[in-house]
């Protein structure tokens, strides 16, 4: 089971062990982001079959990253720690951002799923040799601007900064902040304060930053991380009042630090005009999608209300309220399920009343958790069948249960594969799946009966039926 950690400041070298190397080309694959944003997003790691996982929480909804492998990860195995994690804990395994190199991957993985790729949040990517140029007719405009800063300030020079030149930082700040024309956007007003404190952590070695100078007086600033074959530009600044000097610092930056970099990543314009207008205007050779990917279960797509389904002598059917007597009798029956493989009296957030058990079952179904089938003989309810675990896979397992005094007439079996069909053919899974106990010896022969082996452990042996 995954155990989530919320990332903070220390965690950095962490981060950056997956992300240097990693050539999603996102912005939210990097340390700077989940560093700066945290507040927003409020990021937690966890590390599983030689992975970086990172769960995100925005608006009480539960967001993971792609999986970024390390040298020996394994991506498969690790989005299965995912689909766990969120299976105990009963929330969707929610993929996003999802790089656009990995969604063909999910298409394939989950049978049912949402895919958004809105506009606003896409990354602007450029050809680092484009802003390192400005070369051709569609850079003229920059070209032009350029020459007007140098002319206006000829002195003007670009220069690395490093934690020794916190005190020309936080000057500049102050000159920024007599120009700050946003003052009034609370959106604008904490992204520039993060930004500030981002800037502060230029001791930090996978930050590259510089701005241009002119005299004493530092009149930009822009901060980057290097991430694969791509520099992400986490913060670009500059003073208004010197005309030019935003594309005469993007240029520079792209010189000095891109190096053999592909592509220079300048983030999302986050749905704001002048934002949008700028960045496009410096040629971005693509915006780079980010899908996000909320798995379906079949539950959810194909069982609006619970079928009947008949075998030679049962029915399976919904429970009732009528049943409640009947199924509370076969749920606390403690010497028959020991063979369940849970207690039906944990969790229930209270005391045992006389609705909770089949209140559990109606609230499983609205939320496409489980389906429980109630077995009747002659109309009366003598066990259970629960379709559950959906694992968005295509996969779900099957549990039956039968009362004692109904046993050995071979009415679990005739259940248990009435339900295991209608799984495959109603529900549209791929695999129905089943345990038991090893010491259950009648639970063995009846899954034998009616699904293939599937393996054991020293606690259950496995079973599985496929279309």
């Amino acid at each position: 089971m995954l155990e989530f950690t919320p990332i903070a400041a220390e965690h950095g070298a962490l981060l950056r062990g997956y992300y240097e190397t990693c050539n999603y080309g996102l912005c939210e694959y990097s340390a700077g982001t989940k560093l700066m944003w945290g507040e927003r997003l409020h990021p937690a790691f966890a590390e599983a079959a030689g992975c970086l996982i990172v769960r995100n929480e925005l608006e009480g909804e539960f967001l993971f990253d792609y999986p970024v492998p390390g040298p020996e990860g394994d991506e498969d195995e690790a989005l299965s720690a995912i689909e766990d994690w969120c299976m105990e804990k009963g929330v969707p395994p929610v993929i996003s951002v999802v790089p656009a190199v990995k969604a063909p991957h999910l298409l394939q993985r989950y049978p049912y799923v949402g895919v958004r790729n809105v506009r606003t949040w896409q990354d602007y990517l450029y050809k680092a040799e484009d802003l390192q140029n400005f070369a051709g007719r569609r850079y003229s405009g920059q070209r032009n601007h350029i020459k007007k800063f140098y002319a206006a300030c000829p002195d003007a020079e670009f220069k690395p900064l490093t934690a020794e030149d916190m005190p020309l930082v936080n000057r500049f700040w102050e000159d920024y902040g007599q120009e700050f024309a946003k003052a009034d956007d609370p959106r604008a007003a904490t992204e520039l304060e993060l930004a500030k404190r981002t800037v502060g952590q230029l001791d930090k070695p996978w930050f590259f930053c510089g701005g241009m100078m002119s005299g004493e007086k530092l009149l930009s600033l822009a901060l980057a991380e290097r991430c694969g074959d791509t520099l992400i530009i986490h913060i670009e600044k500059a003073l208004y009042s010197y005309a030019g000097v935003y594309p005469a610092m993007v240029q520079a930056f792209a010189r000095h630090f891109a190096g053999d970099a592909v592509w220079l990543n300048r983030e999302d314009d986050a749905a704001d005009r002048g934002l949008r207008t700028s960045k496009l205007q410096y040629g971005p050779d693509h915006l780079a999608p980010k899908y996000h990917f909320a798995p379906q279960n079949e539950l959810l797509c194909h069982v609006k209300t619970l079928p009947v389904l008949t075998t030679e002598r049962l029915t399976l059917s919904e429970l009732t309220e009528e049943d409640i007597p009947a199924y509370n009798a076969l749920v606390l029956d403690g010497e028959r399920n020991r063979w369940w493989g849970y207690d039906d009296v944990a969790g229930l957030g209270g005391p045992v009343e006389e609705r909770s058990f089949y209140e559990v079952a109606k609230r499983d179904h609205r939320n496409c958790a489980a389906v429980n089938f109630a077995i009747r003989l002659e109309g009366k309810l003598i066990g259970e069948a629960v379709l559950y675990h959906f694992d968005y896979r295509g996969d779900a397992e099957l549990g039956c249960r039968i009362a004692e005094e109904y046993g050995g007439h071979g009415y679990g079996t005739e259940a248990f594969s009435a339900a295991a069909e209608w799984g495959l053919y109603g529900v549209h899974l791929t695999r129905v799946v089943a345990k038991c106990f090893k010491e259950n010896e009648a639970s063995r022969k009846m899954l034998a009966s009616c699904m293939r082996p599937a393996g054991e452990d020293e606690t259950y042996y496995y079973f599985e039926k496929k279309v």
